[in-house]
């Protein structure tokens, strides 16, 4: 009897394929899609009128746009920042550089909280660098400018960490090829460089401006929570909550959830993009 009539089962390098993904599925069905599904699942009985007076409530619109606009701010400045500072870890050598490098993941492991009293004291108006800036008419302490230093501090780590890698890997022969040819230093790196780089530096914009969205415990000490002012939108839910009125709680959440499924959303097609990219090269 040839081989090919045969009904030979294909076994995996790994076995155990349906046991984990039984437990993949479980874990995130229990731990992640349950919980959230649980917001929208407490706002469905309130009226579509209720949840609309919530939603344009002036206090939380005016936190959206506190939210959304130093998130996007922070996360731009640590795009070109990132960037750099990825690219000195790369491409230079220097005395005391790994310790620079561990120092850029110290936002991951530092609790937010300390973060927060961290950054008031320096920037208090009578800081180390508060009383400074006050001199030359800077106040950071208790203003939306003290929110983007917190959210630029605690994003940073993110954009450095997916573009460092990149860096890492390219061949270096091709921007000797470049020179070779006449091009200059900028011009090989917006040329050759900045395009290899950009999809992941794209996604780690995306990263950072998500973990900066829903941040919330450097922000709280350093903003002041001024309404219509220093009030960030996470800071509302909390507000909601000790109102008890888990409704509007539930509704702030379920927008912000929503933002953030459209941002995990742009991360996947980025990271598509970007993989495509390196399989067509």
């Amino acid at each position: 009897m040839p081989l090919s009539s045969l009904n030979i089962k294909k076994h995996s390098i790994l076995p155990g394929f349906g046991l984990t993904m039984g437990f993949t599925l479980m874990y995130v069905g229990l731990l992640v899609l349950l919980p959230l599904a649980t917001i929208f699942i407490q706002t469905a009985g309130v009226g579509w009128t209720h949840l609309w007076g919530i939603v344009t409530e002036p206090r939380l619109v005016a936190s959206y746009k506190l939210s959304f606009g130093a998130a996007f701010i922070a996360a731009s400045v640590n795009a070109i920042f990132g960037l750099l500072v990825a690219w000195v870890l790369v491409r230079y050598s220097f005395p005391g550089k790994r310790i620079i490098d561990g120092l850029v993941d110290l936002p991951f492991a530092l609790p937010t909280a300390v973060a927060g009293i961290t950054l008031t004291t320096m920037y208090a108006p009578n800081g180390f660098m508060g009383k400074y800036l006050a001199l030359l008419g800077i106040k950071v302490a208790y203003t939306p400018l003290g929110i983007v230093i917190a959210l630029i501090f605690i994003g940073l780590p993110f954009v450095v960490r997916m573009v460092q890698p990149v860096l890492e890997t390219m061949d270096h022969e091709v921007e000797e090829a470049a020179a070779s040819l006449g091009a200059g230093r900028l011009q090989t790196f917006c040329k050759v460089i900045f395009p290899e780089v950009l999809p992941a530096l794209l996604t780690g914009f995306a990263l950072a401006f998500a973990r900066a969205l829903g941040e919330y415990g450097s922000v709280v000490f350093i903003s002041g929570n001024m309404p219509m002012r220093t009030e960030i939108t996470p800071l509302l839910i909390m507000t909601k909550l000790e109102q008890y009125d888990f409704v509007g709680a539930n509704t702030i959440a379920a927008v912000m959830l929503i933002a953030s499924f459209v941002l995990l959303f742009l991360i996947n097609i980025l990271q598509w993009w970007s993989s495509k990219r390196h399989t067509s090269n």
